[in-house]
């Protein structure tokens, strides 16, 4: 496969992506930096975390006016891989390839921990390594990673599987204890109705090591090339 990493002013992830790509998948990947006009050319493109654009206005919304944003609309339209992580979460929302928003964390603290997390569903290009139900463990660090989305938008999406993963504790069990930010109903991470977007606040890239703690991110990015 050949891989895109995405590089705005401000990301901070991108390097981190790339390595996991290169090096421990042995896949072909490039940066493409927000002049960028075309993703002709490659089958997964990443959007990685960071502050795009310094995060004025709100997170992801600058970004989303970029050249790039613009391809990625096209790209995603056209059937390619998409995912975002953190703020690129944020940005595929304001690009609106992504229902729902991401708004400042419950208590209005960033928040920079560990998190377990529920797969809902197994059925994506991103997520088949896993199981359904599986209990996973990754890091996050943001401070408007409060997902939101109206009640009758959540039925919806529930009923085509949109709803990919969701805060848990470690036993599975999803509660108010377990929901770090606030999010709607504990979502940590959600796909289109098509299934070739997906956004998610942690960041799997960040645990994809024994040296770093963790290795349940591997399993994601496994997923992408099988």
């Amino acid at each position: 496969m050949k891989f895109a990493v995405c590089v705005f002013p401000g990301s901070n992830c991108d390097y981190d992506t790339y390595y996991v790509i290169r090096d421990l998948l042995g896949q072909e990947v490039s940066f493409v930096d927000h002049h960028t006009r075309s993703l002709s050319g490659f089958d997964c493109v990443i959007i990685p975390g960071g502050f795009s654009f310094g995060d004025y206005l709100r997170a992801g919304v600058l970004a989303s006016k970029t050249p790039l944003g613009h391809a990625l609309v096209d790209f995603s339209q056209k059937g390619g891989l998409l995912l975002g992580i953190c703020n690129g979460f944020q940005v595929l929302t304001e690009l609106h390839l992504l229902p729902g928003a991401l708004l400042r964390n419950q208590g209005m603290s960033f928040l920079c921990m560990d998190v377990y997390l529920r797969v809902e569903n197994n059925s994506l290009p991103f997520t088949r390594e896993f199981e359904r139900g599986e209990v996973i463990r990754l890091p996050i660090a943001h401070g408007e990673g409060r997902y939101y989305v109206p009640e009758d938008e959540l039925k919806r999406m529930e009923e085509r599987g949109q709803v990919v993963l969701r805060y848990c504790d470690a036993e599975g069990n999803v509660n108010p204890k377990s929901n770090p930010n606030g999010s709607t109903d504990n979502i940590a991470g959600v796909c289109n109705k098509e299934g070739n977007v997906f956004g998610l606040m942690p960041h799997p890239e960040r645990a994809c090591e024994d040296v770093l703690g963790y290795r349940d991110g591997i399993i994601l990015w496994h997923s992408l090339i099988v």
